[in-house]
């Protein structure tokens, strides 16, 4: 089981809640990798290219919905680009 945040609003405290709660499910997939015949370097490499490749697309997605929603506003105002 995960534990969760200590409070629902922010605290000083939060982020390394968050990795000590996150430390367990971790260790687990890097000890699966590394059981798996990958090697440390290549799982820390590739864990930090799904983090990057996640932000980007946390990005365009946020981009997406950005255009969606002026072209929404835009069609409800009767305007055109």
């Amino acid at each position: 089981m995960i534990n969760a945040p200590r409070h629902a609003s922010k605290y000083s405290d939060r982020e390394i809640d968050c990795q000590e709660a996150m430390e367990p499910g971790f260790q687990a997939i890097v000890d699966c990798m590394l059981e798996a015949g990958w090697n440390r370097g290549e799982v820390m490499r590739s864990l930090r290219r799904l983090v990057v490749a996640d932000n980007m697309t946390q990005k365009e997605n946020a981009r997406v919905e950005t255009e969606l929603a002026i072209a929404w506003a835009m069609q409800r105002t009767g305007k055109t680009f």
